[in-house]
């Protein structure tokens, strides 16, 4: 079978959403560094709201410090 096709991968917007127990099972497995990793990239999606003021998630830097995710504002150029 030297001339066979190979199969080819099925686009991941195409493969089966994941159930909910699965994510939480995937995300109970993951390290702290891997977690803050994911945060990062949830981040772009993120608007959060603290009293009058609208911050956008990747405005800031997600690190792990001993046992939690610590996020800190970045130093952002201010608008003139």
């Amino acid at each position: 079978m030297i001339f066979q096709k190979k199969k080819k991968a099925v686009p991941q917007s195409y493969q089966p959403v994941l159930e909910a127990a699965e994510v939480l099972e995937l995300f109970s497995r993951m390290t702290m560094h891997q977690q803050t990793a994911l945060l990062r990239l949830i981040s772009r999606n993120l608007v959060i709201e603290l009293d009058d003021d609208v911050f956008m998630g990747y405005e800031f830097e997600y690190n792990v410090d001993k046992a939690v995710i610590l996020a800190t504002p970045t130093d952002t150029v201010p608008d003139d």
